[in-house]
């Protein structure tokens, strides 16, 4: 393992303060220094160092413990904070392309100080600003420094009012017009309206749009994106045709302005399509590099996993952050002991150990897991954006999107489990607001529903792993994947073959077992869901009504009417007893949102254009 430059451990890895936890430390196995500088290298450790060191040092973070900020206060504050972040410059442009993980570090430090400022920051710089660069071309160059200098500042609309995880059945059209070479978005009713667009709400004056691209003629090419300007720049007013506003308080995240937007003939030039995967002529002929809408939906999936994959990182900060707290308060929290001795910590009982440790074994295994996916996404969008636009980026994006539509559960899944265990085992001080795990589960919360629900997720990934199958059992096709995750089922047959022998309890710690038991339980629920489905289409069913004959749900509504409350008491517009659920969801957020106002705030810091460190006196 290679030291530290010289000089390089007190400023990197400071000694940590004396104290009751020292003794802890005095009998730990290994140096925690030179597992650090393992796990995250030098360069990592300085890039943190420079992230914290600003936040620490500027004014504009300090922590205000015992205030409640009102939702606009804490929007503003946000806003400003993102925008600090990116006079910093803390991470230029060539250091992203060249290590991909710095970008990760960065969300990951912002996140541990306050998850709006990183959402907010990863929506803008990450999520929008990626998508233009890796799916759009040279012409949209141009939007890069205006991203950089907040000059614009973005959002990602895939989510619609009725449409969530299933992003192909997006609603949101955009016609071509070859005769003034635009391209017309439109929201066919509010059921269409995009919803739960982080940034939309109140900040966000341009948004990458996806929509069904149709050509003249009324061909239908699938789902594309475009840049679309929901605001104008100076004064954040919507644009002509463009309805914006915000959907309210939330349970978490809400320095976070998440928005909705409704598009009546909104006109953009044909340039703002997105082209890396799909172009329209002058003419209105749509092109594309890609041999069928299967390469060409694959190569794009990309796009669409890059939230997925940010979100697996994200799950674990928040994992990291409370086992800090739980793990430390066990190591100081004493109770009970010998009749005639000292009381104990927490930790050394059995059941505190049980409830901790295993997520504490999690994090560390995640987190390998979390790096692995996001440098094989940069792998990627790197080859998109050069001349690889083939078959094997195509089964690259696939099998990307395979596995961070099963990683988001289980890593936003684990952590929300993890996170409660921690407010648990630190007793009535984890339920204290300051001790920050009430806020760490509610900001980790939507981890577990945006960018896709995890039950459906799931399913994305075993539709992923049967098709191989069908493919293996049809026509002899070799079980195989440009990162290898699936190889392993070429042996399918003699896996399942397999029994479990382990002559001792010693032998059982060899990691080769539990993986062999792993690949022998996914062969077998391979094997009997392939089977399950074939049994049923042979009966006549369809592929959606065999993957839904099994559901115990016909007197579910009933059984529902019997223990509901009247509606004045259920208060929810989603559960109201008429089910119509998008007309009151869409009424109750109209009702609450100031559609066509921008931020009390904005007028004085958009015409009077103070620095930023002229407001810090105001916050």
């Amino acid at each position: 393992m290679a030291p530290l430059s010289e000089g390089g451990t007190d400023a990197l890895l400071p000694d940590l303060p004396k104290g009751p936890l020292q003794a802890y430390r005095a009998r730990a196995s290994f140096c925690w220094r030179e597992l650090v500088l393992f796990l995250e290298g030098e360069d990592v450790l300085r890039l943190k160092k420079a992230i914290f060191s600003a936040l620490e040092n500027d004014p504009l973070f300090a922590r205000s413990h015992g205030e409640d900020l009102s939702l606009e206060k804490y929007r503003e504050l946000s806003f400003l904070r993102c925008k600090r972040v990116m006079e910093y410059s803390l991470l230029p442009v060539e250091e992203m392309v060249a290590r991909p993980l710095s970008v990760q570090t960065l969300i990951a430090c912002l996140g541990m100080y306050d998850w709006s400022l990183a959402v907010k920051f990863l929506l803008h710089m990450l999520t929008f600003g990626s998508a233009i660069y890796s799916s759009g071309s040279e012409r949209h160059l141009k939007y890069l420094p205006k991203i950089f200098n907040m000059d614009i500042f973005g959002c990602f609309a895939v989510t619609e009012l009725s449409h969530g995880s299933n992003a192909k059945a997006i609603r949101t059209t955009a016609h071509y017009d070859p005769a003034t070479e635009e391209f017309i978005i439109h929201s066919p009713d509010f059921e269409a309206a995009k919803f739960w667009v982080g940034n939309m709400g109140k900040t966000a004056t341009h948004a990458v749009v996806f929509a069904q691209l149709y050509t003249p003629g009324g061909q239908c090419h699938g789902l594309h994106s475009f840049v679309v300007q929901i605001r104008n720049t100076k004064t954040l007013l919507p644009m002509p045709g463009v309805m914006v506003g915000d959907i309210g308080k939330k349970l978490g995240l809400n320095g976070v302005d998440n928005g909705f937007a409704m598009f009546h003939k909104v006109r953009i030039p044909r340039q703002d399509l997105l082209n890396r995967t799909g172009d329209v002529t002058p003419e209105g002929t749509y092109i594309t590099p890609f041999k069928d809408d299967r390469q060409r939906f694959g190569a794009s999936l990309g796009t669409l996993s890059f939230g997925r994959v940010a979100i697996v990182g994200m799950s674990i900060v928040n994992l990291k952050l409370a086992l800090s707290i739980a793990l430390r308060f066990s190591a100081t929290r004493c109770q009970f002991g010998p009749s005639d001795g000292e009381e104990v910590p927490v930790l050394e009982y059995q059941t505190q150990q049980w409830r901790l440790l295993p997520y504490l074994a999690a994090a560390y295994a995640l987190d390998h897991f979390s790096k692995s996916l996001f440098l094989d996404l940069a792998e990627l969008q790197q080859g998109l954006m050069g001349t690889d636009q083939g078959a094997r980026q195509a089964e690259l994006g696939r099998e990307i999107h395979a596995l961070a539509s099963a990683g988001k559960p289980l890593a936003s899944w684990t952590a929300q489990r993890g996170i409660q265990e921690c407010r648990e085992a630190c007793g009535g001080h984890g339920y204290l607001a300051v001790n920050r795990l009430g806020d760490l589960r509610n900001d980790n919360d939507p981890n577990c529903t945006y960018e896709g629900d995890n039950n459906i997720l799931l399913q994305q990934t075993s539709s992923y792993l049967l098709s191989l199958l069908a493919c293996h059992v049809q026509g002899g096709a070799r079980f195989e994947s440009p990162l290898r995750t699936v190889d392993f089922l070429q042996a399918y047959p003699d896996i399942l073959g397999q029994r479990f022998t382990c002559p001792s309890v010693d032998s059982c710690l060899d990691s080769s077992v539990p993986l062999a038991a792993y690949e022998w339980l996914v062969c077998y629920l391979l094997r009997e869901s392939y089977q399950k489905l074939n049994q049923e289409k042979r009966s006549g069913s369809n592929d959606f009504e065999a993957r839904n004959n099994s559901q115990l749900k016909d007197d579910a509504v009933a059984l529902v009417d019997v223990i509901a409350p009247p509606d004045f008491v259920l208060d929810s517009p989603i559960g109201r007893a008429d089910g119509e659920l998008y007309k009151n969801l869409w009424t109750a957020v109209l009702l609450e949102s100031r559609v066509l106002e921008r931020p009390s705030w904005w007028s004085e810091f958009s015409v009077h254009k103070p620095r930023i460190g002229s407001l810090k006196s105001k916050l």
